[in-house]
């Protein structure tokens, strides 16, 4: 346990050093958590009469006043203070803990749980006060003062009780006092007075032992910086009984301000109170916490401006332990302790537990002699004593910061470690990682528990992250030193990074790149393994830009170490990440030539020298010669021709390559530099044959399309910028130079020529100039715009090559075009949207419906397009009656489309029509389909619209019979109109027996639908008998299950309609029922009455074989008791000590040795098991019996003893002349039977008989009758 400083006010004796006082002010919100001052304002020892003393004295000459040469001393032998030396039976003050049944290793325990030192390390210290544990020592052993029994934090000695001051200005005190009368415990207010120089004082009853019993309180206290607290002058007072808590205020007059409950609690719990001053809401008000069990409330308790106290309930903390002590150590800090003695430091905010500690060396003193009342007989309650089990509330005492905790034989001091020493305690553990992570908490402010930190926010950072350089630097030596010296490689690697990321991940944090790449990289380079994995884990800090610069040394170094490895890609990935000033340009710039590092290439010459122009002109150098000479391009010139379109599109785009952007004033001359560039004539280096506008002819080779979508997303960015519109203007003319005028390119790209300018010049704020001939007039037919687009040979892109051309139409281009001409090839190339938009400027609307019908992806929307037309306003009645016509015309192609939508379309627009649509349709299935969706109720279509003959519901119903009688009964039960006697017919003709029976029934012809039924049953059954074929036979038995509960459901719906004549049975006629109707009820009677008798006997019986069964085993389980103390044979007494045979004892009370009995041929081993008979009963009750009954006992060996002695055994009774051992084979014998037993009672097999039981014997039999009661 490591030592603590004992500060405090300590009793004498401590060796401790008193605490300095700080200076008295205001207390802020920041600063609530400061400690308590340890030492409390001096006592007027003139008022109080206490003479002076030169010399304290010691704890021991208080107990033991008569010897004075008793001195105290520093422990030496620390067998003194060994906690098990204790006599733990002699006092009743003892640790729970300790009782462990001798248990030694449980001190021996990890007393610290791992999960929480690794997040908060070690939060508190438990420290042992060797001076006063050796004066109580010496105290109990020399003048035999016994053990201690509390503590106390005040400076008054000679005190039994616990004195509690609210304030020595206030002149009160509170006087706790465990009586021992009947009436329990009482509080009591205990008034100081001086009067003409003499002290006196006034009690007065604060709460009865009449009206509970109060096992705790708790005064608010307030620190001298609280003082001038509003609320200290109520002087308030919490008090816990065994039901409920109470805060009453003693200022200006007695009054209780809450009462509180506890509900439904363990009676053993303790119940627990602590006040604290706690800022909340920028405020600083003070907190009761209070708990019985595993919950701990929290209670705020605030002065309204009118002078009253409320008291508001917080937030609750439920734990998984019951405790026994709640101690505040600071505002935001409890520390708990539970049943098991185990400490738990809890933030109060977050709740979360910050350590866990074991106690049980303390040795914990336990106030359960005075709870009980034990020294004054007792007289006190069941419900107290048993709180008194567990009550520690004299043996715990908290003053400045510390817990004192009082055990039999020592005083442990609790305190809370401050945040360098919980650092150097993981530090001392070797554990780094953790310890830098701990501190890492402290520096952001999100540690608990915190103390010893002091000063503003930068302040504390600063002292913090001075502790984590030292912690750092002692990292990398001791990585270095720790290093195993041999074995493979791998291991050095995993070594070096479990540590360097981490101590490279701090050196950031903190922002100390000065400390990473001189002093940490110093160290690292020491070992290549080392500093190879320290270049290596720069990597992800680079790429994810939380490190931008680097020294020119280390820079260097990470290059040759990535080109070492072979790690080109990565290295250009950390390139373009880095700041250009940490880069040697020529050296990187080299080594991206040569290993094809395209974007590091462009980064170092667009970043370090602002040259746009210069990675163009060497990326086109790569790719134009063998596309100039027809070649296919190998996959890297493809890479670099991507990569080349990008950056262009980057440039012109403003944003830099590959991330990032361009600076906002180089950006217009980036765009200009790269524009100029495009539009060359020729270029730098260029041949005298080359062609004019190399560069843009190079990219429209390489990919027109990409290259003009390029052009397309810069072009989106130019508004008002007249010299981009120049630009724009420039790069289109040139577009159409180099491709309409020259014949070396496919016709698919000047088709992709033609669909970027149809684009461009379908924008409202198009300000390009066309040619009109190149649209319509050009020279070469296939590269006309018009044509291209409208090119019925080409499947390819087809939506888009619509979309183009219904954009350029929309856009104002069709002054472009010849109307007639491009309806004519949009028809030719199904552009069926540009068809509808030109029907549309013409107002021919009935032609539009055939575009709908003839374009696959717009079918279903011609519904919508008819309903529109017919019903919204703005159309003409000629151009509403031409569409009217063509959607008449157009009928059967819109039923087979959809018949639901062509159906709803027709209830409401050709409603008139319905008749002459329905004789035209030939398709009868069709007209089946149409004639559903337009009758059946179910699919949503409003009947009265509908004016419709019978004939036509008679017509659906035939169809219906014909395509879907399954669907019959169902539609019959909710179509509204028909003719009953022609659908009856319609479904007999078609064998619809359950339609016929409901339209029947419906009719009110009772008994000829229940006639259908039963032919229909009938007819069934006949299949039945006749069918062979076993597989369909439970199909067309649940078929008659069915039609035969259709039919009983008939009768029942019906039968309340019939008179008593009718309701005879139509089956069977003239009462040939009633003939048998008497048998058939008097058989079921006597099944009733048998079934009765036979479940009534069976449980007789098994209740009756039961208790026997447990009468049985009573028996054979009792004890056996001789009836003498000597053997019935030889007369000696069975404690001889000549012989060392074995005692046998029979259930009759007989006892003989077993060489007696041996010597009698009473015993004989079968199956190696000893069996024994009783010579005295046997050779008495059965004579000359016993010779024989020896010989059958060696003849079946294979069998029991139950089984070859004379006397008759039963199943279940026994007779007294029985060995125990037999009856529980007996036993065995009758749970095995009944294990086997399937119906009724036992089932015994009677394959073979080698296995017999002891039930096949002849002599068994079942008496049922209970077992004779052994002799006594």
């Amino acid at each position: 346990m490591d030592a603590a400083p004992e500060r405090g006010s300590c009793p004498t004796g401590v060796e401790a050093d008193p605490c300095p006082e700080p200076p008295v002010h205001r207390l802020s919100v920041a600063e609530l958590d400061r400690e308590p001052d340890c030492r409390s304002e001096l006592i007027d020892d003139k008022e109080f009469d206490i003479p002076q003393v030169d010399t304290p004295p010691t704890l021991e000459s208080i107990l033991n006043e008569t010897d004075d040469e008793e001195e105290s001393f520093i422990l030496e032998d620390p067998f003194l203070l060994n906690i098990d030396n204790t006599d733990t039976h002699s006092y009743d003050t003892s640790s729970v803990a300790s009782s462990d049944s001798g248990d030694r290793t449980h001190l021996k325990r990890k007393k610290k749980l791992p999960d929480s030192l690794s997040l908060h390390g070690s939060v508190i210290r438990l420290s042992l006060l060797k001076g006063i544990s050796a004066q109580i020592v010496s105290a109990a052993d020399k003048v035999d003062a016994g053990l201690p029994t509390a503590i106390i934090k005040t400076r008054l000695f000679g005190c039994v009780w616990v004195v509690l001051l609210l304030g020595p200005s206030m002149g009160l005190s509170l006087l706790s006092v465990s009586t021992t009368t009947a009436q329990g415990s009482c509080v009591a207010l205990q008034k100081d007075r001086r009067v003409m120089g003499v002290r006196t004082c006034e009690s007065r009853c604060l709460f009865s032992g009449s009206k509970g019993e109060v096992c705790c309180i708790e005064p608010l206290h307030a620190k001298v910086d609280l003082r001038d607290h509003p609320i200290t002058q109520y002087s308030l007072l919490a008090m816990a009984s065994l039901t409920k808590i109470l805060v009453i205020g003693l200022k200006p007059s007695l009054k209780v301000w809450m009462t509180f409950p506890y509900g439904r609690m363990d009676p053993s719990s303790v119940p627990l109170l602590a006040w604290h001053f706690v800022a909340v809401q920028n405020s600083v008000n003070p907190m009761l916490a209070f708990c019985r069990g595993d919950v701990v409330h929290f209670l705020l308790v605030k002065r309204d401006d009118t002078g009253a106290i409320h008291v508001t309930k917080q937030r609750q903390l439920h734990l998984h332990y019951d405790l026994i002590n709640f101690t505040w150590i600071n505002s935001r800090t409890a520390v708990l302790l539970d049943s098991v003695e185990k400490l738990h430091v809890i933030d109060r905010q977050t709740q979360e537990e910050l350590e866990t500690i074991e106690i049980s060396e303390v040795q914990l003193v336990y106030n359960s002699s005075h709870f009980k009342s034990l020294a004054t007989g007792g007289n006190v309650s069941e419900a107290l004593a048993l709180v008194g089990e567990k009550a520690c509330y004299q043996s715990i005492s908290s003053c400045g910061g510390q817990i004192f905790y009082l055990g039999t034989k020592s005083v442990h001091v609790m305190t809370l470690r401050s945040w360098r020493e919980r650092v150097d305690h993981l530090l001392k553990q070797e554990r780094l990682t953790d310890a830098l992570a701990l501190a890492w908490s402290f520096h952001e402010g999100k540690a608990k528990a915190v103390v010893g930190l002091s000063g503003d926010a930068s302040k504390r950072k600063a002292v913090i992250a001075d502790r984590m350089v030292e912690i750092l630097l002692h990292y990398a030596d001791r990585t270095l030193k720790k290093c195993p010296d041999q074995g493979k490689i791998q291991v050095m690697e995993q070594h070096f990074q479990d540590v360097v990321p981490v101590i490279v991940d701090y050196c950031l944090l903190l922002q100390r790149t000065d400390l990473l790449f001189n002093q940490i990289y110093d160290k690292m380079s020491e070992n290549s393994v080392a500093k190879g994995i320290f270049l290596e884990c720069l990597e992800p800090y680079i790429l994810s830009d939380k490190l931008m610069g680097i020294t020119p040394q280390v820079m260097k170094d990470l290059l040759l170490h990535f080109q070492d490895k072979n790690r080109l890609e990565n290295l250009e990935a950390c390139i373009v990440h880095m700041d250009i000033t940490s880069l040697d340009i020529q050296q990187v710039v080299l080594l991206c030539w040569e290993n094809h590092l395209y974007d590091a290439m462009i980064y170092v010459y667009n970043s370090g020298m602002n040259d746009f122009i210069s990675p163009m002109e060497k990326l086109f150098k790569v790719i134009a010669p063998p596309l100039n000479a027809g070649k296919s391009l190998t996959d890297e010139q493809v890479v670099m021709g991507n990569k080349l379109l990008v950056y262009i599109s980057c440039c012109l785009a403003g944003r830099a390559y590959p991330l990032g952007d361009i600076p906002e004033d180089l950006v217009p001359l980036v765009k200009n530099q790269v524009f100029e560039f495009l539009i060359r004539l020729h270029s730098t280096e260029g041949s005298v044959d080359e062609e004019v506008y190399p560069y843009v002819r190079t990219l429209l080779h390489f990919d027109t399309r990409e290259f003009l979508n390029v052009l397309a997303l810069t072009f989106e960015d130019f508004k008002n910028d007249k010299q981009a519109v120049e630009y724009q203007q420039r790069i289109v003319d040139i577009l159409l130079k180099v491709m309409v005028e020259n014949s070396d390119f496919t016709p698919s790209q000047v088709g992709c020529l033609f669909t970027f300018l149809a684009r461009q010049l379908a924008k409202p704020n198009n300000t390009l100039f066309v040619n009109r001939t190149l649209f319509d007039q050009a020279s070469i037919p296939s590269q006309r715009v018009l044509e291209f687009l409208c090119s019925p040979d080409d499947d390819s892109r087809h939506s888009e090559r619509q979309q183009v051309l219904l954009e350029l139409l929309q856009a104002g281009g069709i002054v472009q075009f010849e109307e007639s001409r491009l309806i004519q090839m949009a028809e030719k190339a199904e552009f069926y949207q540009i068809c509808e938009f030109m029907y549309e400027r013409e107002l021919r609307y009935d032609k539009i419906i055939d575009c709908y019908l003839r374009d696959p992806v717009r079918k279903e929307e011609v519904f919508n397009y008819i309903h529109n037309i017919l019903s919204m306003p703005g159309y003409s009645a000629e151009e509403k009656q031409s569409v009217w016509q063509k959607a008449l015309e157009h009928i059967e192609e819109l039923l087979l489309l959809s018949p639901c939508k062509a159906a709803d379309l027709v209830a409401i627009h050709f409603s008139e029509q319905i008749e002459s649509i329905i004789t035209n349709l030939q398709d009868q299935f069709l007209l089946f389909q149409f004639l559903r969706s337009l009758l059946d109720p179910r699919e949503g279509i409003n009947q009265e619209l509908l004016h419709l003959p019978p004939s036509v519901t008679e017509q659906f119903i035939e169809l219906l019979c014909q395509y879907s009688p399954g669907q019959v009964l169902e539609t019959l039960k909710v179509l509204e109109y028909c003719r009953l006697e022609e659908t009856i017919q319609i479904t007999q003709k078609h064998q619809l027996h359950e339609a016929s029976s409901y339209l029947l029934e419906k009719k009110g012809d009772i008994h000829g639908a229940f006639l259908v039924m039963l032919e229909r049953l009938q007819s069934k059954l006949l299949m039945l008998t006749q069918d062979d074929e076993s597989s369909a036979e439970l199909t067309l038995l649940e078929n008659i299950e069915d039609t035969l509960m259709k039919t009983i459901a008939l009768c029942q719906r019906n039968s309340h309609n019939l008179d008593q004549q009718q309701r005879e049975d139509p089956v069977y006629g003239k009462g040939k029922l009633g003939e048998i109707q008497g048998l058939v009820l008097g058989m079921l009677d006597t099944f009733n009455y048998e079934q009765t008798l036979l479940e009534t006997t069976t449980n007789l019986l098994n209740h009756d074989l039961h208790w026997s069964l447990c009468n049985l085993r009573a028996s054979v389980t009792r004890g056996l008791t001789p009836k003498q103390d000597y053997c019935c044979i030889c007369l000696q007494q069975y404690k001889r000590q000549e012989t060392a045979d074995e005692i046998i004892v029979f259930s009759c009370g007989h006892l003989y040795h077993s060489l007696c009995l041996l010597s009698k041929e009473c015993g004989t081993v079968t199956k190696g098991l000893m069996r024994w008979m009783c010579y005295k009963c046997n050779s008495s009750n059965k004579g000359g019996k016993l010779s024989e009954n020896l010989s059958e006992l060696k003849k079946g060996s294979g069998a029991p003893l139950a089984q070859v002695t004379e006397f008759r055994l039963s199943a279940i009774s026994y007779r007294p002349q029985q060995q125990v051992i037999v009856d529980l084979a007996l036993l065995t014998e009758l749970s095995r039977g009944h294990s086997s037993e399937k119906h009724g009672l036992l089932s015994i097999s009677h394959s073979d008989p080698t296995t017999s039981s002891v039930f096949q014997n002849e002599n068994f039999q079942l008496h049922l009758a209970p077992p004779p009661l052994a002799e006594d």
